[in-house]
């Protein structure tokens, strides 16, 4: 396959662990929001002061300081209140390393693509494996400088890493920058302040199994009544015993409900986080638990229906189903979505493109939806794609890490496997293969359609090519059939060709004329229909 880079091999994703469902705190009253203002206040400043610590521990952390910081929480707030922030002080830690690592990966790429091209002659050309030169002077003196500046920052941060101190803000550094550009974010000060110090409070609590309800410092009772367990020094707030207040709305889960219901019944643990969507001006409560992992069907059992290829697009999903042999089965489906606008609007775009795609899944029987394992870390270098920006901002708008979440969950309850499969040459070898014998005057095959057919081929296990090369002889069969068939049982299967057993008689004809019937064809194309056997020629198999 000179030069062909080895695939990986097909897995089933593992179903989702985890649960998150939300509902909004609706007629609260001023007391409610006040308190609830407080408490997320209180906490928010201890989170902040919690993390300082942890930051400052670097990579001398260890239980004995664990224990110390949550010793000191308590004394401010509750035991089970310090757990909690100290557990989502850990988290938030762990996440800044995994950044911080990914970071370091990206500027190495970089550098390493600049120290290719800057020795080349300027102008030479490149090749689909490698890079050419640069263009002019002024660009290699300008690459020239950014190899220094991304090696000062590669230094930098491999220093941070080895020493353990990570950079993190509370309340998200692009807020924090938003401070900066009201005018272009169309907010007033007031307005990014209260968003700010919102986005800085902390109301969560952690679930525990064997209490009541399932939380001892968030409750949320069977017919919906939330009461939350307030901090020691916010105690005179409370309005009912053992200092807890209880706000006047109540929750109702639609989704999902029936779920949490009965969890909370057998007293098992769900967490509750409580936020303020300033943008709004409503309160949400959100209830996570976790669940055990779904058993996913084995990858043959998936196989066996049939799947749907899923090409994933910046702005639509191409859709091909595909039987069990390969063969694409009627026209392709596309599902489109915008991912313009806010976080929220982009995610329901995908949550709607997704439930039309499973839908679609269930209505055609198939059991299993095949789809790439993306993964487009090392592809948005400024290094790796030079002045294409354009093409830079379509990889990064491609939504892999959310689609994935996403599909995976929602497909687990309706019953539907997904099959990852290698994204290498997809597109490529689909349109090379398909696109245009699919294509006809009454359908249009598109480069993206075609790759949604070669990554179903590729999670059924079949070869993305058609069908393999004929026998080397000739066109017959003397010297075997085509590698990749259809099994031995399957209906218009490309058997062995049997004996011509009817032929007439050699020599004249009863009326004296010499007649030539047809003899037994050689090929596959030029059968007579009088054979036991038909193949059809659209139907292709493996």
């Amino acid at each position: 396959m000179g030069g062909v880079r080895k695939l990986a091999m097909s897995f089933v994703v593992p179903g989702p662990c985890g649960v998150a469902v939300r509902d909004r705190l609706k007629h609260l009253t001023a007391r409610d929001e006040r308190v609830l203002r407080a408490v997320g206040a209180h906490q928010g400043a201890l989170a902040s002061g919690d993390l300082k610590a942890r930051c400052a521990d670097g990579l001398e952390h260890g239980a004995d300081t664990w224990a110390a910081r949550k010793r000191d929480l308590t004394k401010e707030s509750s035991s089970r209140i310090a757990g909690a922030i100290t557990k989502a002080t850990h988290d938030q830690w762990a996440l800044a390393r995994r950044c911080q690592v990914a970071h370091i990966q990206n500027l190495a790429a970089g550098i390493k693509t600049l120290r290719h091209r800057l020795p080349l002659p300027i102008g030479e050309r490149g090749t689909k494996r490698a890079a050419g030169g640069y263009r002019s002077k002024s660009e290699w003196f300008r690459k020239s400088r950014r190899l220094a500046m991304l090696e000062a920052r590669h230094t930098a941060a491999v220093a941070d890493w080895r020493s353990g101190r990570v950079r993190v803000v509370r309340g998200g550094k692009r807020l924090l920058n938003t401070r900066h550009h009201l005018a272009e974010a169309e907010l007033t000060e007031e307005q990014w302040r209260e968003r700010w110090e919102a986005e800085r409070w902390f109301i969560a609590a952690a679930g525990e199994s064997g209490k009541r309800f399932g939380n001892e410092t968030i409750r949320v009772t069977p017919n919906g009544q939330v009461s939350i367990k307030l901090p020691a020094p916010l105690a005179h707030l409370a309005n009912t015993s053992h200092g807890r207040y209880t706000l006047t709305a109540t929750v109702a889960f639609a989704h999902r409900g029936a779920e949490w219901a009965d969890r909370i019944a057998a007293n098992r643990a769900v967490a509750y986080r409580i936020r303020l969507d300033t943008g709004r001006g409503r309160w949400y409560l959100t209830a996570s638990w976790q669940r055990p992992v779904v058993q996913t069907i084995a990858l043959e059992a998936a196989r066996a229906r049939g799947v749907i290829g899923v090409d994933t697009n910046a702005d639509h999903f191409a859709a091909y189903r595909l039987d069990r042999h390969g063969n694409p089965v009627g026209d392709p489906h596309r599902f489109g979505y915008d991912l313009s606008g806010p976080a929220g609007h982009r995610d329901a775009q995908i949550r709607h493109a997704l439930t039309r795609l499973i839908n679609w899944a269930g209505r055609v029987g198939v059991a299993a939806i095949g789809i790439e394992d993306l993964d487009f870390t090392n592809e948005k270098t400024r290094e790796k794609h030079g002045r294409r920006k354009q093409f830079r901002q379509l990889i990064s708008g491609i939504p892999t890490s959310k689609l994935k979440a996403r599909l995976v969950s929602m497909a687990a309850e309706h019953g539907l496997a997904i099959v990852a499969v290698d994204p290498a040459y997809t597109s490529l070898w689909g349109a090379q293969h398909w696109q245009k014998p699919l294509t006809t005057p009454h359908r249009t095959m598109s480069r993206h359609d075609a790759a949604g057919i070669a990554i179903g081929r590729r999670a059924l296990g079949h070869p993305i090519r058609r069908r393999t090369a004929p026998p080397p002889h000739d066109r017959s069969d003397r010297a075997g059939h085509r590698t990749v068939q259809a099994g031995p049982g399957d209906r218009g299967r490309e058997g062995t060709r049997p004996p011509a057993t009817d032929r007439p008689p050699k020599g004249p004809s009863p009326s004296g004329t010499r007649t030539r019937e047809p003899s037994a064809s050689k090929t596959v194309r030029d059968a007579p229909s009088t054979q036991q056997w038909a193949h059809n020629s659209l139907m292709r198999t493996g």
